[in-house]
């Protein structure tokens, strides 16, 4: 299976050419780019103000409203520092870049730059990871809509963290084909005790959201990750914000690559009955044609 990146390669790649341009002492050229990423994120590169020696990079989140809840202000700033600036209009978080002060740590700033999603999704992950630290327990579940109609549930306790997703099957041979790689995360446990616990749920909400107005419905599933302190601790858990957050395009991507391979396998095999078939079919036989008098007319 194939791992989406976590970092926006668009974002890295501007950015980086804008830096080595400027190192080079090269005259800086306008940017303006507008492009959309997985859960309805849209990113924007620009010039502020006409300025061609800044690049400002902002990012607009549905959902960042209730990230803020959860201390994503607080993180970005550590994170950014003095990158952070006031966000452009219709954007919640901007960051700029001065062209003609480059940073020693150039490839890290570019780094972080494309990480800004992540970064803005970890302040959920690292507050329920912490509660889980000290040991406290009875902490409010966090609830994100990072989709219109899907949401993510993020609760702590004691000795586990556990992570919800919900999500829309849009047909139903999806409903079939993530139920098969649900298995597989299942059976990953098996071939590897450090997994975390995967659960399942078609239709039904799991027992953790019982009381809620979770949604339910043919074409609702829910995913659970059981996160045991090894999975939430300072040496594991950045890597487990940046596998957990992209979990729901994950596997939405991998449906979809599977239902195309399907498709492939099924026009091949089409293609290749045709062609038996053809091999198949009888020559047409030659009808011999006389006269009333019983001659034999002859081909020329």
């Amino acid at each position: 299976m194939i791992l989406l990146e976590v970092n926006n390669r668009i974002i890295e790649e501007t950015l980086s050419l804008k830096l080595e341009a400027a190192q080079a002492g090269n005259k800086p050229e306008a940017v303006e780019v507008t492009f959309a990423d997985f859960d309805g994120v849209l990113y924007h590169i620009s010039n502020p103000n006409g300025d061609k020696t800044k690049v400002m990079i902002s990012i607009s989140l549905k959902f960042y409203k209730e990230l803020q809840e959860h201390g994503a202000d607080e993180v970005l700033k550590n994170v950014y520092g003095n990158y952070l600036t006031t966000p452009e209009p219709g954007y919640n978080v901007s960051l700029i870049y001065d062209l003609e002060s480059i940073p020693t740590n150039k490839d890290e700033v570019v780094h972080q730059a494309g990480m800004l999603k992540r970064n803005c999704f970890a302040s959920v992950f690292e507050k329920y990871f912490k509660f889980q630290a000290d040991g406290r327990d009875g902490e409010k579940r966090a609830v994100i809509h990072y989709r219109d109609d899907e949401t993510m549930y993020v609760e702590s306790k004691k000795d586990r963290v556990t992570v919800v997703f919900s999500t829309v099957f849009k047909d139903d041979d999806d409903v079939i084909i993530g139920k098969v790689f649900m298995q597989e995360f299942k059976e990953g446990r098996r071939a590897s005790h450090t997994a975390p616990q995967v659960l399942f749920n078609h239709r039904e909400p799991p027992l953790e959201l019982k009381d809620t107005d979770a949604a339910v419905g043919d074409n609702i599933g829910y995913i659970t990750f059981v996160l045991f302190p090894r999975h939430t601790d300072s040496n594991a858990k950045d890597n487990t914000i940046n596998l957990i957050h992209t979990f729901r395009d994950y596997l939405h991507y991998h449906i979809k690559c599977s239902k195309a391979y399907i498709h492939t396998r099924m026009r091949a095999k089409t293609s290749d009955f045709l062609k038996v078939l053809n091999r198949a079919r009888p020559d047409a036989e030659k009808k011999e044609m006389k006269t009333i008098s019983g001659k034999t007319f002859a081909s020329r």
